[in-house]
């Protein structure tokens, strides 16, 4: 097993956090053994506890966002509206736990009634991702934690620190100590934590790479339950439109917000051969304009760094190798700050490549790509193996219903961005980017199972059919 974790600024380089690895067998069993008592509490006492976490986030409000900032270089704004929504997932989870894991009572035959009620699954593993640390992770364990599950949250070894302080809010809240443990390490604690006997479920958002790869560790294991968030290489069409500038704007959104690192940004930009010149040079106008710099900078960035020096070597190869290949720049992808991981936004054209990778490029690179018509449009978005979310921007409302009904995706948005989906609807996708268990609002469906009883008060039963007769020779007068 790892050891010694660390956690450096990604914006200045400085040392923000140190610890050690966790024990997965004893955070486990710590977890299995407070689920009995978490789930024996009344429906309401779990709503009142995960209220007073609302509380608790709100009297850490600005420390929890600085933190989030600094660990993930995102600009301090992007960090508050996480902790924004970090708040307003207890009550979205409470709605969302009544409509879709609610009781129900039918009539049944001979007097007994028909009911439907959900069991939690027992100690739930959340495996949480770098981008949003405390957002992401926290849309599985606050329905989890509401279904009456206990859970084992390991954060990214990225994000360690902010993990840290959210489970201690929980702590703080009222939650008992044992019904959320935290789990530190890196992927060798991740694997062990996911294959271990006494873990009812695995909640995961990450790469494809790792969800395929607990996919495939689970595929002997029926009586687990796996939701899989596994981000997009996801497209923006854009179209026919009145105003270049706007669509524009949606794509820089789409495409660069929160340097390009959120799984719903879009990769890659399908635009009309006759409107591509206008859209593509609006897009660089506004890319040229944006401000990179440290989340605390004033005036406020648009961007900050990309998670850490790794990653921004990664993107900056993957652009030289898009160039290398019969990729045309439009925008070039530079590092500002030595031994920082800065990225200035960058946009290529792909349309000459012969074959485009289909790989999520997790950062600030776009593609384009040039198409004639509308049907090879929609065949350029659906030549991925990925499905999260798409866009189209611009279009006559047949043209959307045909991009709807046509588009293989979980999100589908019209003159919106790629990005920012609403906790308060389903979240999720189809082909390598999910298994068909959305999260957000859809979550209670994959943190309790239904259960089926008929019930009457005093037995009653008769068998109308397929009896001998009594024999009544055998009986005295």
């Amino acid at each position: 097993m790892s050891s010694a974790l660390t956690s450096f600024e990604p914006a200045t380089g400085a040392l923000l956090w140190q610890g050690a690895a966790g024990d997965v067998e004893a955070e486990v069993a710590r977890a299995r053994s407070a689920w009995p008592l978490w789930a024996a509490q009344p429906i309401a006492y779990r709503i009142e506890t995960l209220r007073r976490f609302v509380n608790v986030v709100r009297a850490h409000e600005d420390r929890l966002a600085d933190l989030i900032a600094r660990e993930t270089g995102k600009p301090l704004w992007d960090a508050r509206t996480e902790v924004a929504a970090v708040m307003g997932k207890v009550d979205i989870s409470i709605s969302a736990y009544a409509e879709r894991t609610g009781q129900k009572r039918l009539d049944a035959a001979m007097g007994a009634r028909q009911s439907v009620r959900h069991k939690p699954h027992g100690v739930m593993a959340v495996l949480g991702p770098y981008n949003f640390p405390a957002h992401l992770p926290n849309g599985h364990i606050v329905p989890a934690l509401l279904a009456g599950n206990s859970v084992v949250f390991k954060p990214s070894e990225k994000t360690p620190a902010v993990g840290e302080m959210l489970v201690k809010l929980y702590h703080e809240a009222g939650i008992p100590q044992d019904a959320v443990r935290l789990l530190l390490g890196a992927a060798e604690e991740g694997k062990a934590l996911a294959a271990h006997p006494d873990v009812g479920g695995v909640l995961f958002t990450g790469s494809a790479q790792t969800g395929i790869a607990i996919n495939r560790q689970f595929a002997g294991e029926p009586g687990k339950i796996l939701a899989l968030e596994m981000g997009g290489n996801n497209p923006a069409i854009a179209w026919d439109t009145p105003d270049i500038a706007a669509a524009a704007t949606l794509v820089v959104q789409s495409a660069f917000l929160s340097s390009g690192q959120r799984c719903t940004a879009a990769s890659r930009l399908i635009v009309k051969d006759s409107i591509a010149d206008a859209v593509i040079g609006e897009v660089k106008k506004i890319a040229d304009r944006l401000i990179v710099d440290h989340p605390h900078a004033d005036p406020a960035p648009f961007m900050g760094p990309v998670i850490d020096e790794a990653a921004a070597d990664g993107l900056t190869e993957s652009f030289l190798y898009l160039m290398s290949n019969g990729g045309k720049p439009i925008k070039h992808m530079v590092r500002p700050m030595k031994n920082l991981p800065f990225l200035t936004p960058a946009i290529i054209d792909v349309t000459a490549m012969a074959e485009r990778p289909d790989v999520e490029l997790f950062g600030p690179l776009l593609q384009v790509v040039r198409v004639p018509d509308f049907d090879a449009a929609i065949a350029e978005a659906n030549n991925t193996r990925f499905g999260l979310s798409a866009a189209l921007i611009g279009g006559t409302p047949e043209q959307y219903n045909q991009f709807w009904t046509q588009i293989r995706a979980g999100i589908v948005n019209w003159n919106r961005p790629t990005n920012g989906a609403s906790s308060a609807a389903p979240f999720g996708g189809v082909g390598i980017s999910g298994n068909h268990r959305p999260s957000a609002y859809y979550a209670a469906d994959y943190c309790a199972y239904p259960v089926v009883s008929a019930e009457i008060e005093q037995p009653r039963a008769s068998i109308g059919v397929g009896l001998k007769p009594v024999d009544t020779s055998a009986m005295g007068d």
